[in-house]
C-alpha cells in the first residue's frame, strides 16, 4: 500500500538537499487557479506509480501562468534573449509509494524553444512550444498563451496584492503552494525532481479575465465555474536539482 504523506514530511522537503543544484531560475508574478476535482477522475489520468494527493477529500487541478527569469545552469551568467521568457503549465498534486508528495504536470507552455527542448530531453517533462506574451497594463499583468497548432488562444488577466504573508502549515493554500517536488515519465520509468526555494510569499490575486481552454487541452472537461481558489505570488528564487529515482 502506499504511504499518505504527512505534514511533517511535507514539511522536510522545503530543505535544501545536500546535493548539487543543476540550474539557477527567477519565478515572478505567479497566478495559481485552481479548481476541486474528483480524486478518481485525476487518478485515471497518472501513471502508475503515482497517486493523486487530496485535501480534505477533493483533488485539484491547477493552471499557473508566469514569468521565468534568469534561468541559467550552475556555472553560467543569463544569456540576454534566451534566459528570461514564460511559461504556463497545468498540473495536479500527487505522491509516490514512498509518500513524497509533488506535482504532475499535463503541460507546460513556454515561448522560448531552446527551453523547451531542455526540459523535454533532460527532464522528461510534456513541455510545448508557444506563442505568449505579458505585459502590465494600468495595474494589472495581461498575459495570452497559444500553443503551437491549437486555435485557441488563453487570455488571461490579473492583479496580485502587494500584502503577501507565507501559507500556515497545514492549510489549503500551503497544500497548493508548498511543493518542492515534481514526478516525471521517463523511458526508465517515473523519476523525482527537486527544487529548493524559501516558502511563496502569498498574496491576494483579482481575476479579470480567465478561461479553461489549458484544461480542455489537457484532456480535462470545462468546469464551467470560476476556479474554486485563486492566489498568487510576487516570486522566489529557485534552485534546480537533477531527477533521481
Amino acid at each position: 500500500m502506499p504511504v499518505t504523506p504527512t505534514l511533517e514530511s511535507r514539511l522536510t522537503f522545503r530543505d535544501r538537499p545536500a546535493r548539487a543544484h543543476v540550474m539557477h531560475q527567477r519565478w515572478e508574478s505567479l497566478l495559481f487557479l485552481h479548481w476541486r476535482w474528483d480524486a478518481a477522475e485525476i487518478q485515471r489520468t497518472l501513471p502508475p506509480g503515482l497517486f493523486v494527493d487530496t485535501f480534505q477529500g477533493d483533488a485539484w487541478l491547477a493552471i499557473v501562468p508566469f514569468y521565468m527569469r534568469g534561468i541559467r545552469p550552475r556555472f553560467c551568467p543569463p544569456v540576454p534573449g534566451i534566459s528570461d521568457f514564460l511559461e504556463l503549465n497545468v498540473r495536479t498534486y500527487v505522491h509516490d509509494a514512498q509518500g513524497r508528495p509533488g506535482v504532475w504536470f499535463y503541460s507546460l507552455d513556454c515561448n522560448q524553444r531552446l527551453a523547451v527542448w531542455t526540459a523535454r530531453t533532460f527532464f522528461h517533462l510534456p513541455y510545448q512550444n508557444a506563442r505568449m506574451s505579458a505585459q502590465f497594463r494600468n495595474g494589472c499583468i495581461e498575459y495570452r498563451c497559444q500553443r503551437s497548432g491549437a486555435l485557441a488562444e488563453s487570455h488571461f488577466r490579473y492583479r496580485i496584492s502587494a500584502e503577501s504573508q507565507l501559507a500556515e502549515p497545514g492549510s489549503l493554500a500551503f497544500f497548493l503552494a508548498e511543493r518542492y517536488l515534481l514526478f516525471s515519465q521517463t523511458p526508465r520509468g517515473i523519476r523525482c525532481g527537486q527544487v529548493h526555494h524559501t516558502p511563496y510569499p502569498l498574496a491576494g490575486a483579482s481575476l479579470e479575465a480567465w478561461d479553461v481552454n489549458p484544461l480542455l487541452q489537457a484532456g480535462f472537461t470545462d468546469p464551467q465555474r470560476p476556479p474554486d481558489h485563486t492566489i498568487g505570488s510576487s516570486g522566489v528564487d529557485v534552485a534546480v536539482y537533477p531527477l533521481t529515482a
